[in-house]
């Protein structure tokens, strides 16, 4: 196994797209959603990816084989050798990642997957929020500037 073999695996599976994100770290997404994190650079870990809890003690039990970095709590394993694992578990690990991504997406974009189409993408909150601030208030103000209350004007 070496970066080309697991490249080719995770880009093989429908609508993956590989993306270089923090720096050095190459990553395979489905829908803007990771699915496995391969590192380029070395380091004591060189790729993680999602598993199931049952496997999740499973694996992390082995050699070579730790609780992923800032992941374990979403159970993510992260390999410390390239010989942690056969190709042939490998693949099928790197796949059951994928398709437990793909299942935990929302309905529209998993049929959007299954059609070919690309998944539509949400409108961003950074223009929403701006929007807000040119809104009527929902409300009418109790005293409006410039209108006095009858009352205010009495000597008392």
């Amino acid at each position: 196994m070496d970066i080309d073999w697991i490249r080719n695996l995770c880009l093989s599976f429908p609508q993956t797209t590989e993306q270089i994100q923090w720096g050095d770290d190459l990553v395979f997404k489905v829908a803007g959603k990771i699915h496995a994190i391969m590192v380029l650079n070395p380091a004591k870990i060189w790729l993680c990816f999602k598993v199931s809890p049952e496997k999740f003690a499973e694996l992390t039990e082995r050699p070579g084989i730790i609780p992923a970095p800032y992941l374990a709590r979403a159970k993510w394993v992260a390999l410390e050798t390239k010989d942690a694992l056969s190709s042939d578990e490998f693949a099928v690990l790197l796949r059951e990642s994928y398709d437990m991504v793909v299942a935990k997406l929302p309905k529209k974009t998993r049929e959007a997957l299954t059609s070919g189409k690309a998944p539509a993408r949400r409108k961003s909150a950074k223009k929403h929020k701006t929007m807000r601030s040119f809104r009527k208030p929902r409300h009418k103000r109790k005293n409006p500037p410039g209108k006095e209350r009858a009352f205010d004007s009495l000597d008392l």
